[in-house]
């Protein structure tokens, strides 16, 4: 016990000393952790706490079984996940350079938290057995997830990245400071490195753990259409000016698979989609604003977009759109979807009569209306799958999965199936397939 005291207490204080990186512990896993070495301490100092000792150690056993993590596994996640000054500063490093003493900074926390890092989950249960005076240690927590499948695609990006391997191995953390700022200039920092799509809720961004898994290349049948989006989207991620994006058409012709599909092309180049409904239109300046710091593109894709008269979130889209006395971050574009070329909805009785009770300038006002679809720079149309059209989708996406099924034989399936159900579009070709691979 005497040789586990001082340890403990040294542990605890390099965790107090923390300059940067407080937030790796201010987790669920994190505090327990701490509490669990308060009460050790407490234990050592004075006997009747090992009660307290136990409860503490199953709580922080707890919090890592439910997240699926080691103690190292977490640690690692949460160093490269952090927001701080100093991951702030080295996302934009190629511009502006390193502060020393941020860098100091981070050196001396990397090399205390990489002490909790061989502070190994067996180790802590032995202190527990010692301290709680038990005949057997308690069970020490070393998995990790084995099945790939039940990693989000976040967790399979950072521990397919080299610097995940460079931490494992690393002597010195403070030594490879350096790789820890290239890997955020390359990646960013907090959730804009974890995540690659959000949306917005309750009032702020939230990461999407598994985002729709549409590919660019599974899509065929308006090349055009995406030719001329792929375009806009990387003149975007190069810093050249990108144009708003009205994507209207017909529906299940893919246009919202299209735009979602740009952040499995593009997002290890810097590119994040934020969906917003258009309940939350009205949050767009408070939604748009924070990111013009941060070096991502960012695309605000809104699905299904149309507006009835007077509506707010018409107003708050329109400034964005054409920007205000504030001007528009470069770095972000809006992508919307509507079935409807002009998006707030017209009628008869909105033209102007020659009436005492009409608006005198009535005319202005419904071009006001007309007209907002004309503040998207590029309108891409998607017209109604034709049967050639439709056949051809249905070809690609049985292609794609491989079936075993002649082509005479795909293509009657498939005409029956855009009869019996919703009709010749693209979504109508992705069930039909689907539908293949359920039965062969």
């Amino acid at each position: 016990m005497r040789d586990t005291l001082p340890l403990i207490e040294t542990l605890r204080r390099q965790v107090a000393s923390l300059l940067l990186y407080q937030t790796v512990l201010h987790t669920e896993i994190g505090q327990a952790f701490l509490h669990l070495l308060d009460q050790l301490l407490s234990q050592m100092e004075q006997d009747g706490h090992e009660l307290q000792c136990l409860e503490a150690y199953g709580r922080w056993f707890h919090a890592l079984a439910e997240a699926q993590q080691s103690w190292q596994t977490y640690l690692i996640t949460q160093v490269l996940w952090a927001d701080n000054p100093f991951t702030r500063r080295a996302q934009w490093m190629a511009e502006i350079g390193m502060d020393p003493d941020l860098t100091a900074a981070a050196v001396h926390d990397l090399n205390i938290l990489q002490s909790l890092y061989h502070c190994s989950s067996q180790q802590v249960s032995q202190w527990v057995q010692e301290l709680a005076i038990l005949p057997i240690p308690p069970v020490a927590l070393t998995h990790q997830r084995s099945p790939s499948r039940t990693y989000s695609s976040a967790d399979l990006r950072l521990r397919s990245h080299p610097i995940w391997t460079t931490l494992t191995q690393a002597e010195s953390w403070g030594k490879v400071v350096d790789q820890v700022a290239l890997y955020h200039q390359e990646n960013g920092m907090g959730k804009f490195a974890i995540f690659h799509a959000f949306r917005w809720q309750q009032g702020q961004l939230q990461g999407i753990s598994h985002p729709d898994p549409v590919q660019l290349h599974q899509l065929t049948g308006y090349d055009s259409q995406q030719e001329k989006l792929v375009k806009n989207t990387e003149a975007l991620l190069i810093g050249k000016p990108a144009l708003h994006v009205l994507l209207y058409g017909s529906r299940g012709t893919g246009k919202s698979s299209l735009v979602k599909s740009l952040i499995h092309q593009y997002g290890d180049r810097g590119l994040r989609l934020v969906e917003v409904d258009k309940a939350a239109l009205a949050h767009l300046p408070d939604i748009v604003d924070p990111l013009r710091q941060v070096p991502q593109k960012f695309i605000i894709f809104v699905d299904d977009l149309s507006f009835e008269e007077d509506d707010d979130a018409f107003k708050s889209l329109k400034v964005v759109l054409e920007g205000g006395v504030t001007a528009r971050p470069q770095n972000v574009v809006v992508y919307a979807t509507s079935n409807r070329k002009h998006l707030i909805r017209e009628f008869y009785g909105d033209r102007p009569r020659p009436s005492d009770a009409d608006e005198v300038h009535a005319w202005d006002t419904m071009q006001e209306k007309l007209s907002f679809s004309d503040r998207f720079g590029l309108t891409l149309t998607f017209e109604p799958a034709d049967q050639p059209k439709y056949l051809d989708i249905v070809h690609h996406l049985a292609a794609g999965a491989n079936l075993d099924l002649s082509l005479e034989e795909l293509e009657r399936q498939a005409l029956q199936w855009a009869t019996r159900h919703n009709g010749r579009s693209g979504r109508t070709a992705r069930q039909f397939i689907d539908s293949l691979i359920a039965r062969l």
